[in-house]
């Protein structure tokens, strides 16, 4: 596929992108030489907040790919920073996820209250959690219905194993959502916020830049309400029908990101 020369840089969504789980889609040192090849700057934006930066590093140089931690954005961060607004001390907050949500709260100075501790918490945030029980799901509610701010890091409702498609973060919030009648501040894709973060960090505008995606609702969503050029990549949720149902339609559609630049 013929990519336009106006394009100069490319924001990649990673899993449904780049991998399955711990499965690579594609020769993925190989499609990085690619685009260096066509002289393309690229970050990550991705919606996954389980891994810190850190931890996505490691995973792509499992894969033999070499990048820094700078490159990498996730909705974790988005996060973080969205609640650093309103709380910019810092302070107590219940979480409902993984290492990189705790990581990058902690960063902007945030606490994680126990679900012994949760009455003291200033925020509710919920990403996808794959040690998630009853009692944390509980304390959650419990706190939203009181009126403590409720944030998710994103509205996936699924998310892509070799296995298939298992419960996202979306799923879990809508739990919360559920019991409450109240839905949450999100910061991930679809809203643009992390595609803006990832312009300012490659110096492109957007319509020198490509967002590259699996999900229509998410990533292409996100991309077009950024005002960039929009590719899906057909290697994890999304299938064409879909896509040529969406409106308005990504920009391209391939079969896998080795293909796109092909």
């Amino acid at each position: 596929m013929k990519l336009p020369s106006q394009i100069k840089a490319m924001i990649l969504d990673m899993d449904g992108v780049l991998w399955r789980s711990e499965v690579p889609i594609g020769e993925l040192t190989a499609i990085f030489d690619r685009m260096e090849s066509l002289k393309l700057k690229y970050v990550f934006a991705t919606n996954n907040a389980t891994l810190s930066p850190e931890a996505y590093v490691e995973k792509l140089a499992s894969f033999k790919v070499k990048v820094t931690s700078d490159r990498v954005i996730t909705s974790a961060i988005c996060v973080a920073n969205l609640i650093a607004h309103k709380f910019p001390s810092g302070g107590p907050v219940f979480v409902v996820g993984e290492s990189g949500l705790i990581q990058a709260l902690q960063e902007k100075n945030f606490s994680m209250v126990s679900i012994a501790d949760a009455g003291n918490a200033q925020a509710v945030v919920v990403g996808l959690d794959r040690q998630v029980n009853f009692e944390k799901m509980r304390e959650a509610t419990l706190l939203v219905k009181q009126g403590i701010p409720f944030y998710g890091t994103n509205p996936d409702k699924t998310f892509p194993t070799p296995r298939g498609e298992i419960p996202g973060a979306g799923a879990w919030i809508s739990v919360i959502s559920t019991a409450t009648g109240i839905e949450p501040i999100y910061a991930g894709k679809p809203y643009p916020r992390i595609i803006e973060i990832a312009l300012e960090h490659l110096g492109t505008s957007n319509d020198e830049t490509l967002v590259v995606g699996d999900r229509l609702e998410t990533d292409m969503a996100a991309g077009q309400a950024a005002g960039c050029l929009c590719a899906l990549v057909l290697s994890g949720v999304s299938s064409r029908d879909q896509a040529e149902r969406w409106m308005p339609p990504p920009d391209f559609i391939a079969d896998d990101l080795t293909h796109l630049l092909a």
